[in-house]
């Protein structure tokens, strides 16, 4: 890894990384704001809800009623629902473009030149993703902390809280290796900005969708949303080693077949 593409990278996406953790920020604090007069007025909410096609419920991630009373509960339902599609947005579209972004600016050949091999400049990039959607992850988390602490009608379980957001962690970095190698398959430079989003789109529509209809629940494997356990207010609710196995071993294969393929394309200059 040569540390100056890394800090450079790093420099390149500060805006754009800023402004996602400004958005989801807001986003969590807005939701968490409305959590005691959520609690206030229960009544109310449950005869709401009674309306709502439990289709739609499901669609926003209320498969049990009982969750929304807990804050934790309450936080996972309503803003790491958020944090998933959005992180995993932000994630994939940066890692799909990482990669690709010398040859479309045509800074590839001035890249090349510099006494970097490929291996260097892909794990260097590969560092600067990591970075960018750790601290995403690690800000976002915080922030959510704070709220809970600051809205929360008694205590709730910290390790809890912990395990829910290395799974957010772990989704977001397996749609950044997603990214990578979509990029590594692209014959022409070109943003791919658009299809990444909605390959996160639709497997985030399929895990719903399967949810939602009992025939076609199994197809909900296919999408890596499945494989996150939101059940934050179980007494057992902990990383599942299955689970672990899947994000880290899929994340490690998708990398390593992006550096194999990505050292032996043609590079455009």
């Amino acid at each position: 890894m040569n540390s100056n593409l890394f800090l450079k990278e790093m420099q390149k996406n500060a805006l754009s990384l800023g402004l996602w953790m400004a958005i989801i920020s807001l986003l969590i604090i807005l939701t968490m704001s409305v959590f005691r007069t959520f609690m206030d007025n229960q009544a109310q909410v449950m005869g709401m809800l009674s309306l709502i096609p439990k289709g739609a419920l499901q669609f926003k991630g209320i498969s049990n009623f009982n969750t929304l009373w807990s804050v934790l509960g309450f936080y996972a339902v309503n803003n790491v629902i958020y944090m998933m599609l959005l992180g995993s947005i932000f994630a994939v579209v940066l890692s799909s473009n990482i990669l690709l972004r010398e040859e479309y600016n045509k800074t590839a050949e001035y890249l090349l030149t510099r006494p970097l091999t490929r291996s260097e400049i892909f794990f260097s990039k590969l560092a600067a993703l990591f970075m960018n959607v750790f601290l995403l992850n690690l800000f976002t988390a915080f922030v959510g902390l704070i709220c809970i602490e600051v809205v929360k009608n008694g205590p709730f379980s910290f390790g809890s809280f912990m395990v829910l957001s290395v799974y957010t962690l772990l989704l977001n970095l397996l749609f950044g290796a997603v990214g990578l190698f979509m990029s590594t398959l692209v014959k022409r430079p070109r943003p791919i900005t658009t299809f990444a989003i909605g390959i996160v789109l639709t497997l985030y529509f399929i895990q719903t969708l399967s949810k939602i209809t009992e025939s076609i629940s199994k197809l909900g494997y296919l999408s890596p949303f499945r494989y996150v356990n939101m059940d934050v207010v179980s007494t057992t609710y902990r990383l599942e080693f299955p689970n672990l196995v899947y994000f880290i071993g899929i994340s490690v294969v998708l990398t390593g077949v992006s550096l194999f393929m990505y050292r032996r394309r043609d590079i455009y200059t």
